[in-house]
């Protein structure tokens, strides 16, 4: 990071209303810091053996997250301030791995990231990208939480 502030940031995305925040909040921050905004999203392996999905063909599986991902990145460029420069990015593997590995590769002074905000038996068994991100990161991650969802 040079001294004078944010020059690279990382906005990874899935699609989700998660994401939405954090697009918003990393525009803020790029039209203020005059930052590029790299928008990842990771197709991850891991899904075609562990989702309803595993039953289609491996080429199938991987032209749609591909098709996923891409909408992701396009979305997510798209809802950012039209002044900000964007580098858009598409990786497949394990997402915080690849979250971290590009921050690496990139490097970002710092990770915007959106958060579902969940806790208890509902955290523990969907797990939190966003967290092993915090967890593991050597470099600044801001999180962003999705707004409350309400019923009606």
């Amino acid at each position: 990071m040079s001294g004078r502030g944010y020059d690279r940031l990382l906005l990874p995305t899935d699609g989700s209303d998660a994401t939405t925040a954090a697009v918003a909040e990393a525009g803020r921050i790029a039209s203020l810091a005059g930052a590029t905004v790299h928008v990842l999203s990771v197709a991850d392996s891991r899904n075609r053996f562990e989702s309803p999905a595993a039953g289609l063909a491996a080429d199938a599986w991987e032209r749609a997250e591909d098709e996923r991902t891409e909408a992701a990145v396009a979305a997510a460029v798209d809802a950012l301030p039209g002044d900000v420069p964007t580098e858009p990015v598409v990786r497949t593997g394990v997402p915080h791995t690849e979250i971290l590995d590009y921050a690496a590769v990139a490097d970002v002074d710092l990770i915007v990231m959106g958060t579902h905000g969940r806790t208890g038996l509902d955290h523990y068994l969907v797990g939190s990208v966003t967290e092993r991100v915090v967890r593991a990161s050597s470099i600044p991650v801001l999180t962003v939480r999705a707004p409350e969802q309400t019923d009606g």
